[in-house]
């Protein structure tokens, strides 16, 4: 047994630890929990705890249905919101088949690979999310909509206001499950909040954003408000994003760096972006991976629509800042198209794959984006070569579905389960008639 796994076994009886969560990803990205008792845990370690796959979205085909969930011990954390009545701890598994192989379906695994593959090549990819999400007074969209919980704006600070509490709330339990918090604020639509996580390796990253939206929600539920991570749950009000932050190391080197060089990026960071710029169109159905997610792309307030790069740019795709001009360790990038529903672990599998195609392949980076991007006509956007990116699902999946990089980095079982569980929603969306047509056309056709 290693020292981690021995960590984990002394805490929960140090700590009287009644249960333990086991937590893993379906495919798109709907976090699974399987709850077994502190006495199984050795034997969780040594043996994995079996599954039925076959009833988990998109991880398995009916006749090859048994899995295990193997715990991660690095993971383990006791959750705060469950108080000292029964303490209940938390770890995610990788999900592997009944003879130890990682299963090919597994979004944790998926990212594994991916970072193993970076690994070979010499980095370590690190990740800092910005999450945006509404707070709402309830989830009854039927009873005269949904109501945001105050009416500010972009880092307004409302005396006595009920986002206050909360940020400061799901602040305290985030940093108690060992998740570091770099800000907070108050977002551009009433009731929008962001909290940014501070950088990590991208596989903590991608655990840690999907213990976020369950913090997330919990805090809301006990302050008596709904969470949501809706990309545009408004017509009217900003989007979600979950801009991310990237950058390479080689070993304590910023891959990234190079002193001197226009905004202080290397080769190596400028065909990075290069390989974004060049695959996003066929990665978007992953980065955004909903019907909603297109309204935030498309609906203006920032979010980006067009496949350019620009420093400081925020009608940008990707945004080179540059904050601390004379800290290597601070020279990153920012991809602002993916949204606050993305599985976390898909789509830092296919940024990071598109990075390093582009560094692999020495791609070229273009010309960046001087002007506000949305201000632009079409027919200077095309000019200008600025490509779209997909304008709806059904348009993501079409130009996905031709991509070999997003095949090849999401596995074949992925790949096709991704596509036909988007395709089947696209398909219900499309057969919707909308309060839009009926209000429309009702009464006048």
């Amino acid at each position: 047994m290693d020292k981690q796994q021995d960590f984990v076994l002394r805490t929960i009886e140090e700590r009287g630890i009644k249960f333990v969560r086991l937590w893993f990803t379906d495919v798109v990205g709907t976090l699974k929990s399987v709850a077994v008792a502190p006495a199984e845990i050795e034997g969780a370690f040594a043996e994995g705890v079996g599954l039925d796959g076959s009833a988990i979205e998109g991880l398995t085909r009916s006749f090859e249905a048994d899995v295990l969930a193997q715990p991660d011990p690095s993971t383990f954390q006791i959750l705060p919101w469950r108080g000292e009545v029964d303490p209940t701890a938390r770890m995610f598994c990788d999900i592997t088949t009944p003879d130890g192989q990682p299963a090919t379906a597994d979004p944790r695994n998926v990212l594994k690979r991916t970072l193993a593959q970076a690994a070979e090549r010499g980095f370590t990819f690190y990740t800092h999310p910005e999450i945006e999400f509404y707070l709402l007074e309830d989830s009854n969209w039927q009873a005269g909509g949904a109501k945001p919980i105050d009416s500010a704006g972009y880092f307004d600070n409302v005396p006595g206001g009920s986002g206050h509490d909360f940020r400061r709330r799901a602040v305290r339990m985030l940093e108690d499950l060992g998740i570091s918090v770099e800000f907070s604020h108050h977002e551009a639509g009433p009731g929008q909040n962001e909290i940014d996580l501070r950088y990590a390796d991208a596989l903590t990253t991608a655990d840690n954003v999907m213990t976020f939206r369950t913090v997330i929600k919990e805090v809301a539920m006990e302050q008596g408000v709904y969470a949501t991570f809706m990309p545009k749950p408004f017509a009217e009000h900003p989007g979600s994003g979950m801009h991310t932050h990237m950058s390479l190391f080689e070993g304590d080197t910023n891959a990234f760096f190079e002193a001197g060089a226009q905004y202080q990026l290397s080769k190596t960071g400028r065909s990075f972006i290069a390989g974004l710029l060049h695959h996003a169109p066929e990665i978007t159905a992953i980065t955004n991976q909903y019907v909603n997610s297109y309204k935030r792309l498309w609906g203006g307030d920032e979010a980006p629509s067009f496949v350019t790069w620009g420093h400081n740019n925020r009608s940008a795709l990707i945004r080179v800042p540059l904050y601390k001009p004379n800290k290597s360790q601070s020279c990153r990038i920012e991809y602002r198209a993916i949204d606050s529903a993305a599985n976390p672990y898909l789509a830092y599998s296919v940024l990071l794959a598109a990075g390093l195609k582009g560094i692999e392949e020495g791609y070229e980076l273009p010309a960046e984006a001087q002007d506000n991007v949305w201000e632009l006509t079409d027919t200077e956007r095309r000019a200008l070569g600025y490509r779209a990116l997909p304008s709806s699902l059904d348009h993501a999946i079409s130009i996905m579905e031709e991509s070999e990089l997003v095949a090849e980095t999401l596995g074949a079982k992925t790949f096709d389960y991704v596509l036909l569980n988007k395709r089947k929603e696209w398909s219900e969306y499309r057969s919707q008639v909308t309060p839009f047509e009926l209000n429309r056309n009702l009464t006048i056709l």
